[in-house]
This record gives C-alpha cells, structure tokens and sequence, in this order.
C-alpha cells in the first residue's frame, strides 16, 4: 500500500507505482514519475504559479549564496516569475544598494550595460559577460545611445583604445511601449539579436530576440507597487529581529531566517523575534528534514519552510558528519506536515536536472532552490574568468565552506577566526563553467520549465496542485537510472 503520513488528521498518500512501500528514503535519482491518463492538451496551458503567496510565477528560487545570488540575478530571475534571496553575509549598505536598484530595473526590459566612448576596451570586456545580451551600449553624458560594443570588436584591437572609436554607431533603437511581438519582428528583419530601448531618446534598458519571446511568455514576480520582487535572508546569531525589520525596511518582499540546522532552540527563539519585528510580512525559515522540524518551525512563526541538509552541490555535510536526509523523501514528508498546516516548504538544494524540479514539486514542495546549477551562469554574482583554454567560468564555494566562514567572521579576532576557519562543511572552490550551449540563467529556466510543464502533462495536471494529487512515483535502480540518460554519440 502507499506510504501515508498523519498531522493534526489530515492524510497524505503518495501514489506509488504498483502500491510499492519503500522500507528506505529516496533520492530523485531513485524514483521516476509514471505517465498517468492525461487531457492536458499543451504543456503552454500548465500553470506553473505557485501557491505560497509569494507571488512566484515559476517555482524557482535562487539560493542565498554568495557567489551566486545578486543584483543581475535578483532582476533576471524576477523578470522571469521566480526571486532570488540575497545571502545574509553582505553588508547592509551592500545589500540596500541592491534592493534599491533591482526595485529600480525595469520589470520587462534588461539592464543595459554602459559605458561612456572615451572609455576603454578593457572596461568593456570586463563588463560585458555581466549579462547575457553579449553588449555594451554606448551613451553620452545625458544617457543617449550612441553604438554598441560587442565581443567581436575586440579582435585584434589593444585594450587601451577608446570604446568609442571601435563601437558600431549603425544602430538600431526600439521605443518603450513597442508591442513585444512587433520589437521581435524588428530584431528579426535587421539581424539582430539585441537593441537598446529609448523613451524620448533616452535609454531605458536593452531587449534581445530571446528576450521579448521570454517576456511574453513568462509574468515577473512584483510587488505591490508593480516593482520586481527580491528576497532577504537574515541568520539566527546576533539580532534577527532586528535585521529582518532593517531587511523589509529596504525593500526586502520574503525574509528567509537561514541556518544549516534549522531544528534547533536558537532557530525557534530567532524564529519568534524575525516574527515579531516584521509582523505579517512572509517569512521563510529552515533547513530540516522531519516533519517534527517542519511543525516545529510553522508554531513559531513560519509560512514556508526550507527542507534539505546536506544535498546541495558545495555542501560536504554528509560525508563530514553522516548527518542529513535523502531529499525526495524529505521533501515529501516535510511538505505533508506542512500542508496540514496550511503552509507549504522550499526544496533546497539537490537538484541538478529538470526532472529533479519536476520530481521535488510531485513531492509537495511549492518552490525549489537552486543555487550552484546557477553559478555558472552570466547572472552569477561572481566575475566571469577565462580558463587556459578559452572556456569561461565562475568560481562557486559553499556556505559553510571555508571561504564563507572567513567573509562571515571578518569582523571577529585573528585568533577566533582562525579557530572557526578549521571547521568547515563546504567546498571552498569549485569552477562552473559557463555552457557555451546554456551561458545565461534563463537559458537554464527554459530548459527547467520546459521540464516541469512537460511533466504536467504527463501526470494530467493542469497546475502545481494537481501535479501534487495525481503523481504517480516508481522507484528504480540505478541502471533505471542511466537507462534515461540521453546518449549524444553512437555507442
């Protein structure tokens, strides 16, 4: 018979395959989802909404990591109907800065990067993999484009001459307000894959091919007062309550309390002061892997919160201390308890494919949390850097790591930071590198929505809710496993 769990008495059943009880937690590797009847018709007609009341028209999150989570992020990931949480390590000065100018970008269009022309090629090329348009627009001093710089004018030019005098001054500018369909046709008919955007000769920002069919495809996540969403997150030490008020005072839409073990006093005790100090606003807190955790965090205070310990790409937790939970049978636990409850959970980490996001969201979870698939993204907070063979890529590291515990401790003595440096549970660096095929997030988010809207259909579900309902869930060896791995060359 089905596995089923009981809170406050309320049933959840999860249908597996064939009536198959695992005696044992699972992985996503270890399961797959059955193909059920369907009368979804088109994987565009899924709604993909989530119904956490956060406001997500996607189910992704951006995880708080330092190397991953930023400015270019937050806008990126909004624009497309996901947020991204902003870590807790940067500065409050930083993190405001932030806060203002994602608030400030536009909710459709791309920021565009600029220079002035008396500017460098060297600048240029140390901006332009910032963002995946590939372009620099060049402005004057009152903001008017006057060309745009691209990759290829650089070829066999040196570094310190003018970007003005190699830019292409041939351009082709779209008004604000243009239909998106209308400014697509014109990338398309000129050539093009990118143009910057004017409003009374101004520029606005920068649209691309992809990009308006991007932006009439998907629907920003925005607050109240139209502007795009981003989220905080605070940690259990110091004062939370007061960080978080600091945090929603900037702007901040979700707080996330954030600590590796979630199910702990000083988490509750943080859990109730973040409550206090925001009153109703959303806040998210974790990690756990029980239901237990999961209730434990709901009764102090919070509306959603985070399962996974130890499934993450940087995360050495598991293989330090044995401790954690397969994350498939965390998450479908964990979301049981909590929608009893009326709340609903965040799967973090662990996933590195589409059927992982599809699978995690059969589980129950409302969104999911991603963060070194990202890193090797233009949007990732760090610098992109050119490998001995040409390739691109960017240096990602854990939030336990070493390197996080040197950034978080600075303010501490020499000798307490070193002592708090020899305990680490994290990869200090690790290079992701940029897919030549994939550069940009959302060339990921496509790849994941794609996926997950596919898996739908498959299942008959015209919604995340009825994904959950009507997923049907096999267990497989790992030769099952492979077995679904596309196969690029001829064996």
């Amino acid at each position: 018979m089905a596995r089923a769990w009981v809170y406050g008495g309320t049933i959840r059943a999860m249908k597996f395959l064939n009536d198959q009880q695992p005696a044992y937690d699972l992985t996503y590797g270890d399961v797959f989802m059955a193909p059920s009847i369907s009368d979804v018709s088109s994987r565009l007609s899924v709604d993909l909404t989530t119904s956490d009341n956060v406001g997500t028209s996607l189910p992704i999150v951006v995880a708080n990591m330092n190397a991953v989570a930023g400015k270019r992020m937050s806008e990126t990931l909004a624009r497309r109907g996901g947020i991204t949480v902003l870590p807790q390590d940067a500065p409050q000065e930083v993190l405001a800065r932030v806060v203002a100018e994602v608030k400030a970008a536009h909710p459709v269009y791309d920021t565009a990067i600029t220079l002035q022309p008396q500017r460098t090629v060297a600048d240029a090329m140390s901006l332009i993999f910032k963002r995946s348009h590939g372009a620099v627009v060049i402005v004057d001093t009152e903001g008017c484009p006057l060309g745009v710089f691209k990759e290829s004018d650089a070829h066999q030019i040196d570094r310190c001459t003018p970007v003005g005098d190699v830019m292409a001054s041939d351009l082709v500018v779209l008004k604000a307000g243009t239909p998106l369909e209308e400014m697509f046709e014109t990338l398309t008919h000129e050539r093009l894959s990118f143009a910057p955007i004017v409003d009374e000769g101004l520029l606005v920002g920068a649209i691309t091919r992809k990009g308006a069919l991007r932006s009439a495809l998907y629907q920003p996540t925005l607050d109240t007062s139209g502007r795009l969403s981003v989220a905080i997150a605070v940690s259990i030490s110091g004062d939370p309550g007061e960080r978080a008020k600091a945090a929603m005072d900037m702007g901040a839409d979700v707080i996330v309390v954030d600590t590796a073990h979630g199910h702990q006093d000083r988490m509750l005790s943080a859990l109730a002061d973040v409550r206090a100090a925001v009153g109703n606003a959303l806040v998210v807190a974790g990690n756990v892997v029980t239901a237990q955790g999961t209730l434990d965090l709901i009764s102090a205070g919070a509306d959603i919160v985070k399962v996974g310990v130890g499934p993450g790409a940087m995360c050495t937790t598991r293989m330090m201390t044995g401790v954690g939970r397969p994350q498939f049978s965390a998450v479908l636990e964990c979301s049981a308890a909590a929608r009893s409850q009326g709340k609903h959970v965040w799967a973090d980490g662990g996933v590195r494919h589409p059927r992982d996001v599809a699978l995690a969201l059969a589980a129950g979870a409302s969104s999911v949390m991603i963060g070194s698939w990202f890193a090797g993204t233009y949007e990732a907070a760090a610098d992109s850097i050119r490998a001995a063979d040409g390739r691109l890529y960017k240096e990602n590291y854990g939030m336990a790591s070493q390197r996080a515990v040197q950034l978080r401790t600075k303010n501490d003595s020499e000798f307490d930071r070193a002592r708090k440096e020899l305990f680490e549970e994290g990869i200090s660096s690790s290079r992701m590198y940029l897919d030549p095929d994939r550069p940009g997030v959302e060339d990921i988010i496509d790849q994941i929505v794609a996926g997950v809207r596919s898996a739908c259909t498959y299942a008959g579900a015209d919604n995340l809710d009825e994904l959950y309902d009507k997923a049907v869930i096999g267990i497989q060896s790992v030769t099952g496993y492979e077995e679904g791995r596309p196969t690029p060359t001829s064996w």
